[in-house]
């Protein structure tokens, strides 16, 4: 199969032959986690994978240091996770597959992550790990065999983002559009169990994440992620929106569904609800509306 490059999805159906045919040109990243149980994803990793598989943690791997003001997820250094996609034999320009088993809800942190580091041959697994089982695809125990190290190295970002100063300032000039991943009660302010006070920030819209996937766990066509998304920008430039959820983690869900849908350039705000929460002086709206 000739090599291909692939920045937003891909299928089952044309990963296999493309896996059994040269392995070598394709990384594999299995991001499974389980925010309830920080251990499950590695025990389901240990239990089967893709084929060359390697397994990225979450919290060691796709995120930093936390300071108790700086949110749940913060970003990596920049050099840490260069660092451990080098060691794990990530090459320059190598395509990067990345799936979980979760909707893509932590595959797409990866997928955010390698583009801000300027890599932008990296896609996810297009209804992740119940997508490829329900093809008849296999899964082995095997662990990668790593014989030396990749040469990948950062470049220019491919992704921006914006911090807690920009939202503030954003509460008064309203020159952005901020869009909350989160799902509708934990936005109202209500069930919320992982931030010190349940709400949204005050003019944040709401897409929940998951209505970026149709039944089946993939995502929706380019045209109904774009007619889904049109209505919440209503004319303001994809540049001017602002990407968030409760961690900095879902948030990257919409950016890969808005990259998909042709709206390019919205920034993630890392430290989302969490970092925001944090802070007893910064205002908190609660309730259906932004």
């Amino acid at each position: 199969m000739p090599h291909t490059h692939y920045t937003t999805l891909i299928s089952p159906a044309n990963l296999a032959p493309w896996l059994a045919s040269a392995p070598e040109q394709i990384f594999i990243a299995d991001c499974r986690f389980d925010l309830g149980d920080p251990t499950a994803g590695a025990a389901a990793y240990a239990a089967g994978h893709l084929p060359g598989a390697h397994y990225f943690h979450l919290d060691r791997d796709l995120s930093g240091g936390k300071n108790g003001t700086n949110g749940r997820h913060p970003l990596p250094e920049r050099a840490a996770l260069v660092s451990r996609l080098a060691a794990a034999g990530l090459r320059q320009g190598q395509q990067v597959l990345a799936y979980d088993a979760q909707g893509g809800m932590f595959a797409a942190r990866l997928w955010w992550l390698l583009r801000w580091l300027g890599h932008d041959s990296v896609a996810l697994l297009d209804g992740g790990l119940p997508a490829w089982q329900a093809a008849g695809l296999p899964l082995t125990q095997a662990l990668p065999a790593v014989t030396s190290p990749g040469d990948f190295k950062a470049g220019a970002p491919l992704a921006v983002t914006v911090d807690a100063q920009t939202v503030e300032q954003n509460l008064t000039t309203r020159e952005r559009v901020i869009i909350d991943a989160r799902a509708a009660d934990r936005y109202r302010g209500e069930n919320e169990t992982l931030d010190r006070v349940g709400g949204h920030i005050p003019g944040a819209l709401n897409r929940f994440f998951k209505d970026n996937l149709s039944a089946d766990g993939r995502f929706k066509s380019a045209h109904d992620l774009r007619e889904a998304f049109n209505p919440l920008l209503a004319g303001v430039a994809p540049e001017r929106v602002v990407l968030q959820c409760g961690s900095g983690v879902t948030a990257c869900h919409n950016a890969l569904a808005m990259e998909i849908a042709g709206l390019h350039g919205a920034a993630l705000y890392p430290g989302s609800w969490s970092e925001w929460s944090a802070d007893p002086s910064r205002p908190v709206a609660q309730g259906a509306t932004p």
